[in-house]
């Protein structure tokens, strides 16, 4: 059964050489941040290694639900996923994730997931639950499930000196989890690569500004719309798109962004586009003008 998983356009495909299998699985409502950056994690390493020419390890990832088909995060964005019975013949993963969400708590009741959760349990090497995640993974009769199973020395030291994962936003975890499988698989320097690659930028005057003026609890859907700002503030922006993004009217989401991250749409796009022209200004020797436009601020006369 060839499997992929698609986030933000990009794929992450079966290939010729030594494959190792990932299992994503989620259920409606899962949070998207986690599973995309799982995902992402093992793209970017196939991605180093087919620019290296390297015959090392390669990943396959698959996204699976118990009936399969479209499911939706609880941000409102669908993924494809395969069904848990397609993998009956094929469910011993490298390392498998289970992914948190809101919707966990639906998900338990559902017993094709958690019959084949024990399947996989006891035939997959790495199991790795993430936030609610733990809850699936407690069907199964597993004293493990607040960090993995099945990882055996070479990851155990660096998952029991992990801070408390419970305190940990599903994003970060994700991510350390994810990484520790490519650190045991190609070692140090690729995984540092990869994470220097996804992980979060470092401290900004911008980052900063943020996080003092958010809210304690900034929703995912909120999170997932100035993702997108981010993404897009070399580009003209219409704050309607924004709010599709949070699947939410126009009106509302201008009312919760304001109330969550401190500040409007518009405010937070007008510093990520000054964020950027401050790191090519420093990096670059653009002129102000050509700077100006690749940052969607229009000439550079209009710069601070």
């Amino acid at each position: 059964m060839e499997c992929f998983a698609e986030f933000h356009g990009m794929p992450v495909m079966p290939n010729t050489h030594a494959t190792k299998r990932i299992g994503i699985a989620l259920f409606d409502r899962f949070a998207l941040l986690g599973a995309a950056t799982i995902a992402e994690v093992f793209h970017s390493a196939n991605a180093l290694a087919a620019s290296a020419e390297q015959s090392g390890e390669r990943y396959e990832v698959c996204l699976l639900s118990a009936a399969g088909g479209r499911i939706a995060s609880s941000s409102s964005m669908f993924v494809w996923t395969d069904s848990v019975e397609s993998q009956r013949n094929a469910d011993n993963f490298h390392a498998l994730f289970i992914v948190g969400g809101t919707g966990a708590a639906d998900a338990l009741r559902d017993g094709r997931l958690t019959i084949w959760l024990r399947r996989a349990y006891s035939r997959s090497e790495l199991i790795f639950p993430i936030a609610e995640g733990r809850l699936l993974l407690e069907v199964v009769g597993s004293d493990q499930a607040t960090d993995g199973r099945g990882y055996g020395g070479r990851l155990a030291d660096s998952l029991r000196s992990s801070t408390g994962s419970a305190h940990v936003p599903e994003p970060a975890e994700a991510l350390r989890l994810a990484l520790s499988v490519v650190q045991a698989d190609l070692g140090d320097e690729t995984a540092r690569q990869i994470s220097n690659w996804i992980a979060p930028r470092a401290e900004t005057p911008f980052n900063s500004i943020v996080r003092k003026n958010a809210s304690v609890c900034v929703s995912e859907k909120i999170q997932e719309s100035a993702r997108w700002l981010e993404a897009n503030g070399d580009q003209p922006v219409a704050i309607d798109s924004a709010a599709q993004i949070a699947a939410m009217s126009e009106r509302n989401f201008l009312r919760r962004f304001k109330m969550e991250m401190g500040m409007t749409p518009s405010d937070y796009l007008l510093h990520v586009r000054l964020e950027m022209s401050c790191r090519l200004l420093a990096e670059t020797d653009l002129p102000v003008d050509k700077i100006a436009r690749r940052c969607g601020i229009g000439s550079g006369g209009r710069l601070p």
